[in-house]
């Protein structure tokens, strides 16, 4: 068998990028000064993000916003986020494909409808473990309450199908340190194994700068992706991804390309 050299073709297919967003393509302004993020002037920067006011929020540097705009011109960007439902509407950026929310328990289609088998594969597994989700919300509502307390607490909840009726489940649980100490909530988490029995058996933390995440093992990025190579991503398309995270590189690894930003968690824990 003869095998060809390789010709160029005028004719594209385009690749699919499945893109980590915050901390990836775009930051707080506090992390531009951190990272000392180059082309990031505030006369370059583009909002990319409001908070809950609408007030400018994350921004992306001059580069960041032309690497954006190339993947939006010449890939099918599919977003890859912790972001839930309601937080994804406060990022102002044009996304016109598959959206893979809340750590993954959530998967959109283009159209933005939930994707119903993916629903109800989350609700048979999340489930089970709401009284132990409700548990642990109790303990951290009631902690954050105290007036010596920092923790800010938030339950992430979404409405999930079970093929018949639609039901309300805690997906998972966010603590964040009002005064963004980091240390503080690494020894919460090392001590978050001895609150409940079984802790490790139904979760897994993932703590990365000021947020931790307490969440059921059947929510991953990772399952989410490839839920969607196996059942909906044409297989003969190449894909690549980026992530900041730890807890993206799982996700990434099913890629045939991946990478990551010259900062953030992953690129520091590669380096230590």
């Amino acid at each position: 068998m003869t095998i060809p050299f390789f010709k160029s073709d005028s004719n594209i297919i385009k690749p699919y990028a499945l893109m980590d967003l915050d901390d990836t393509l775009f930051q707080t302004q506090r992390k531009i000064d951190a990272w000392d993020l180059p082309t990031a002037e505030s006369e370059s920067l583009v909002c990319a993000t409001v908070n809950k006011q609408a007030e400018p929020l994350s921004f992306m540097s001059q580069r960041q916003a032309t690497f954006f705009n190339w993947l939006l011109a010449s890939t099918e960007l599919i977003v890859v986020t912790a972001r839930d439902r309601s937080e994804i509407k406060r990022v102002k950026l044009p996304f016109d494909s598959w959206q893979v929310l809340t750590h993954g328990a959530i998967i959109l289609t283009a159209n933005g409808e939930l994707l119903s088998a993916w629903q109800q594969r989350m609700y048979e597994q999340l489930s089970p473990l709401q009284d132990k989700l409700n548990q642990l919300s109790q303990l951290f509502a009631g902690h954050s309450r105290n007036d010596n307390s920092q923790l800010v607490f938030t339950p992430h909840i979404d409405s999930f199908n079970n093929g018949s009726v639609n039901e309300e489940l805690t997906i998972y649980l966010a603590i964040k340190h009002a005064q963004k100490d980091h240390q503080a909530l690494a020894e919460l988490a090392a001590h978050l194994p001895n609150l409940i029995r079984d802790f490790d058996q139904d979760f897994y933390v993932h703590v990365n700068a000021n947020n931790l995440a307490i969440l059921p093992h059947a929510v991953h990025k990772h399952h989410a992706v490839q839920f969607l190579l196996d059942h909906h991503l044409d297989s003969q398309r190449p894909s690549f991804g980026f992530g900041d995270s730890l807890a993206d590189l799982p996700f990434l690894q099913l890629l045939d390309w991946y990478g990551m930003p010259n900062h953030g968690q992953l690129h520091d824990n590669l380096n230590s």
